[in-house]
């Protein structure tokens, strides 16, 4: 029975099957408890994480794992994700294990162009090829020759435009504004957007065979509230960069971080650590240095320090339900390890069986 299971886990068990047992939470139980299989040095060697790169999250995982088998090759790569969730972070690691890691990472933002200058930007321009070109210009993709060229929000790029940069990713070649002489360059890229790209060829805002050539390889970064697990080490590295000391966060700050919903991403989140360690004057960081929409929940939503809040004790609840009481589903969903979701469940049934639990559970 469930209290059998929970005084087996707190002496030492893995993990535990409720009967009858489901053969797939078998195997997922069985490959949590063993591990993943052993890598070769050189492989492993080859796949280094750069220093401060969080990857706890089972979903950031995955785009990891596939950030590794495209690097390989020099096919575009779509990178796509809400606003400040780390879209260029992960171009940044295709590029580091790519060939390409000797040459430059050119890094645009299409929205930041202004639009009469955008052709120039992208593909350079001869002197004097119109007012105010005093001197030549290569451009992005002549600047990233050999390398890797990361065009940033391309849902923003001009549809007359977006003709040029197909020519140019399908010859190799791009012609500076002024001339009539292609150059050649090596160069391969890969874009990342916010939009829903295919609603925007729909709406005929963004060509279909330009959508088509850049999508070879789509990665869907996975927005902050569904990466529970990388929450924590993200504010533990943001604090690190931003203190210039030793500073820690409290049990209450720490909670208030786990039942914020982070709208803005790891962005929202870097910059909610970087005030907190501005307006700290210790070593750790309280729930009263935090954003005030952030802070808000250490009295309301988040209930006592090392307690589950309500937020994530209804959405795991939710989510269990949803998925027909499978845990293995249900972790993929929110984004969790299996194991974690387990310990998680026995907290919950913990503070039902005390009392403490606030609000109904099931």
């Amino acid at each position: 029975d469930l209290r059998q299971a929970v005084a087996a886990v707190k002496s030492g068990a893995d993990d535990y099957m409720a009967k009858p047992v489901d053969l797939d939470e078998l195997e997922a139980a069985i490959f949590d408890a063993i591990g993943p299989a052993e890598k070769q040095p050189a492989d492993r060697e080859a796949r280094a994480l750069p220093s401060g790169f969080v990857c706890e999250s089972p979903a950031m995982r995955r785009v990891v794992e596939t950030a590794g088998i495209v690097a390989a090759s020099d096919a575009p790569v779509l990178i796509l994700g809400e606003s400040g969730s780390g879209k260029e972070v992960v171009a940044q690691l295709i590029h580091q294990w790519s060939a390409r890691s000797g040459g430059p990472l050119v890094a645009a933002n299409c929205a930041g162009l202004p639009e009469s200058l955008v052709e120039s930007e992208l593909f350079g321009h001869t002197k004097g090829a119109f007012t105010g070109a005093s001197q030549m210009r290569q451009g992005f993709f002549r600047a990233a020759d050999g390398g890797t060229l990361f065009l940033d929000e391309i849902g923003e790029l001009p549809l007359h435009l977006q003709p040029k940069l197909l020519r140019a990713l399908e010859s190799g070649q791009v012609t500076p504004v002024g001339s009539d002489v292609p150059v050649r360059v090596d160069t391969r890229l890969i874009a990342a957007t916010n939009r829903d790209l295919g609603n925007e060829v729909e709406s005929g805002r963004f060509r279909d065979d330009l959508y088509y050539r850049i999508n070879v390889v789509e990665l869907v970064v996975p927005p902050l509230v569904e990466r529970q697990d990388d929450i924590l080490p993200l504010a533990n590295r943001f604090a690190a960069e931003f203190a210039g000391g030793p500073v820690r966060l409290s049990p209450q700050a720490l909670q208030c971080l786990l039942a914020y919903l982070w709208p803005g991403n790891v962005r929202e989140l870097r910059n909610a650590i970087q005030r907190s360690c501005l307006l700290c004057r210790g070593d750790v960081i309280l729930p009263e240095h935090l954003p005030p929409k952030v802070a808000a929940l250490a009295g309301g939503t988040v209930a006592r320090a090392g307690r589950l809040s309500q937020v994530e004790r209804a959405a795991i609840l939710a989510t269990l339900e949803e998925c027909s009481g499978n845990r293995t589903h249900a972790a993929k969903k929110l984004g969790i390890s299996r194991r974690s979701l387990i310990y998680k469940l026995h907290a919950i049934e913990e503070e039902r069986q005390s009392g403490t639990t606030e609000g109904p559970t099931k």
